[in-house]
Protein backbone atom coordinates (compact mmCIF):
# COMPACT_ATOMS: atom_id res chain seq x y z
CA UNK A 1 0.00 0.00 0.00
CA UNK A 2 2.81 2.48 0.88
CA UNK A 3 4.74 1.32 -2.55
CA UNK A 4 1.15 2.30 -4.36
CA UNK A 5 1.17 5.81 -2.46
CA UNK A 6 4.74 6.66 -3.22
CA UNK A 7 4.04 5.58 -7.03
CA UNK A 8 0.98 7.81 -7.47
CA UNK A 9 3.09 11.17 -5.40
CA UNK A 10 5.84 10.60 -8.02
CA UNK A 11 3.80 10.60 -10.39
CA UNK A 12 1.90 13.41 -9.20
CA UNK A 13 5.16 15.49 -9.05
CA UNK A 14 6.92 14.31 -12.09
CA UNK A 15 3.43 15.08 -13.54
CA UNK A 16 3.17 19.01 -12.09
CA UNK A 17 7.05 19.81 -13.08
CA UNK A 18 6.69 19.02 -16.72
CA UNK A 19 4.88 22.33 -17.48
CA UNK A 20 6.20 24.90 -19.67
CA UNK A 21 6.88 28.59 -18.96
CA UNK A 22 4.86 30.83 -21.53
CA UNK A 23 7.06 34.10 -21.85
CA UNK A 24 5.35 36.60 -23.52
CA UNK A 25 7.73 38.96 -25.59
CA UNK A 26 6.68 42.54 -25.71
CA UNK A 27 7.52 45.45 -28.13
CA UNK A 28 9.32 48.22 -25.61
CA UNK A 29 7.49 50.31 -27.99
CA UNK A 30 4.19 49.28 -26.46
CA UNK A 31 4.89 49.58 -22.57
CA UNK A 32 3.72 52.94 -21.83
CA UNK A 33 6.89 55.87 -21.99
CA UNK A 34 8.95 56.06 -19.50
CA UNK A 35 9.03 60.07 -18.23
CA UNK A 36 11.92 60.29 -15.91
CA UNK A 37 15.48 60.85 -17.34
CA UNK A 38 17.32 57.48 -17.49
CA UNK A 39 21.19 57.62 -16.36
CA UNK A 40 24.04 55.32 -16.98
CA UNK A 41 24.69 54.86 -13.11
CA UNK A 42 22.76 53.05 -11.15
CA UNK A 43 19.72 51.67 -14.29
CA UNK A 44 21.78 51.45 -17.42
CA UNK A 45 25.13 50.00 -15.65
CA UNK A 46 22.66 47.54 -13.68
CA UNK A 47 21.51 46.42 -16.79
CA UNK A 48 24.74 45.90 -18.18
CA UNK A 49 25.63 43.89 -15.19
CA UNK A 50 22.76 41.58 -15.34
CA UNK A 51 22.85 40.98 -18.85
CA UNK A 52 26.04 41.45 -20.39
CA UNK A 53 29.00 41.54 -18.60
CA UNK A 54 29.64 37.98 -18.07
CA UNK A 55 30.86 37.74 -21.59
CA UNK A 56 31.65 41.40 -22.33
CA UNK A 57 33.79 42.71 -19.62
CA UNK A 58 37.51 42.50 -19.36
CA UNK A 59 40.91 41.94 -21.84
CA UNK A 60 38.88 39.03 -23.20
CA UNK A 61 35.99 40.41 -24.05
CA UNK A 62 33.38 38.46 -26.37
CA UNK A 63 34.23 40.05 -30.21
CA UNK A 64 36.29 42.75 -28.48
CA UNK A 65 32.97 44.44 -27.10
CA UNK A 66 33.29 45.53 -23.64
CA UNK A 67 30.66 46.86 -22.49
CA UNK A 68 31.67 47.81 -18.34
CA UNK A 69 32.26 50.82 -18.78
CA UNK A 70 30.22 54.16 -19.06
CA UNK A 71 32.30 55.13 -22.18
CA UNK A 72 32.36 52.01 -23.70
CA UNK A 73 28.24 51.26 -23.49
CA UNK A 74 27.72 54.60 -24.66
CA UNK A 75 29.93 54.26 -27.32
CA UNK A 76 28.02 51.06 -28.82
CA UNK A 77 24.81 52.33 -27.67
CA UNK A 78 25.17 55.30 -29.80
CA UNK A 79 26.35 53.65 -32.89
CA UNK A 80 23.45 51.44 -32.92
CA UNK A 81 24.73 48.32 -32.46
CA UNK A 82 23.84 47.78 -29.02
CA UNK A 83 20.25 48.58 -29.73
CA UNK A 84 20.11 46.65 -32.52
CA UNK A 85 21.69 43.19 -30.79
CA UNK A 86 19.17 43.54 -27.71
CA UNK A 87 15.91 44.24 -29.63
CA UNK A 88 17.22 41.13 -32.89
CA UNK A 89 14.36 38.81 -32.27
CA UNK A 90 16.47 36.54 -34.85
CA UNK A 91 20.01 36.62 -33.07
CA UNK A 92 19.84 38.44 -30.08
CA UNK A 93 22.25 39.78 -27.45
CA UNK A 94 22.61 37.91 -25.09
CA UNK A 95 22.15 34.55 -26.92
CA UNK A 96 19.88 33.02 -24.52
CA UNK A 97 16.55 35.22 -25.51
CA UNK A 98 16.19 39.48 -25.30
CA UNK A 99 16.56 40.86 -22.04
CA UNK A 100 12.92 42.39 -20.61
CA UNK A 101 11.28 45.16 -22.84
CA UNK A 102 11.65 47.43 -20.09
CA UNK A 103 15.05 47.25 -19.70
CA UNK A 104 15.58 47.79 -23.62
CA UNK A 105 12.96 50.73 -23.08
CA UNK A 106 15.68 52.09 -21.00
CA UNK A 107 18.92 51.74 -22.94
CA UNK A 108 16.70 53.72 -25.80
CA UNK A 109 15.38 56.61 -23.42
CA UNK A 110 19.10 56.70 -22.26
CA UNK A 111 20.01 57.28 -26.02
CA UNK A 112 17.09 60.04 -26.50
CA UNK A 113 17.72 61.58 -23.28
CA UNK A 114 21.46 62.25 -24.25
CA UNK A 115 23.47 59.44 -22.20
CA UNK A 116 23.84 60.83 -18.64
CA UNK A 117 26.07 59.22 -16.18
CA UNK A 118 24.84 59.98 -12.90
Amino acid sequence: MKVKYSIVSLLAIWVSSCTTAVIEETNPEELPPITEVVRYNPEIQTIMFNYCTTCHSGPSANAGVELDTYQSVRFYTESSNLINRINNQVNPMPPSGLIPAVDRQRVAKWLEDGFPQN
